[in-house]
């Protein structure tokens, strides 16, 4: 792994310090395993929850605030609930993503969202389990975040293009990997015949990804 290229410090919160050492971990946290080439990678850090965001923060001023983990994990909490895949059953969700891994929809609960989905059918999606935040300061942006849910082996973002070991951990990801999927909110819950047919979550990533591409495990 290489450093960020230099840039001029002046323009980021007074705070705010890019890592030295891409392969910076918090104590006890795992490198996160990428799902995608080099090519195009940003530094990423995966958090289980707020709290840990913060503390790491606190204790090794990285290249994100205190305030860019209550900011970001914000944000990750809203695109969660907007574009997690929805499905028909909670049965059918927990085959997806695990055992204790889904519940219900709460955007379910509108009446006009429920009337959308089919007069009033309810459908399930899975938990909030983490977040992660992607750095783009090198690149003049700022910094963006995707929620993590659970799958069977591991984790990943809501499209299901980009999975992970641990939900908890730094490394390089594809920058694409912070490409907003498309919004589920509304839209009829995925029956078991239509999982079928796109080959279970993430398989059917390229129909569902607003980029129209996906990246395979390797380079």
């Amino acid at each position: 792994m290489t450093d960020l290229a230099d840039r001029p410090e002046e323009a980021l919160a007074p705070r705010r310090k890019r890592s030295r050492h891409v392969a910076l971990l918090l104590a006890g946290a795992a490198v996160l395993t990428l799902a995608g080439c080099e090519d195009d990678a940003v530094d990423a850090q995966a958090f289980p929850d707020l709290n840990s965001c913060i503390a790491a923060a606190q204790k090794d001023g990285l290249w994100f605030t205190e305030e860019d983990c209550r900011t970001q994990f914000a944000a990750a909490e809203q695109a969660h609930l907007e574009t997690a895949p929805r499905y028909e059953s909670q049965e059918l969700c927990e085959q997806q993503h695990g055992q204790g891994a889904c519940g219900a929809d709460p955007a379910a609960g509108d009446p006009a969202t429920a009337q959308q989905q089919g007069g009033g059918g309810f459908s399930f999606m899975p938990l909030l389990v983490g977040y992660m935040m992607g750095s783009m300061l090198s690149r003049g942006g700022g910094i963006f975040s995707q929620p993590m849910v659970r799958t069977p082996t591991g984790y990943s973002t809501p499209s299901g293009n980009q999975t992970f070991a641990s939900n908890s951990g730094s490394g390089r990801v594809p920058a694409t990997t912070f490409n907003r999927a498309p919004t589920t909110v509304g839209q009829p819950p995925m029956s078991r015949a239509q999982v079928a047919q796109r080959g279970g979550f993430g398989a059917g990533a390229t129909a569902r990804t607003a980029t129209g591409g996906t990246r395979g495990l390797g380079g």
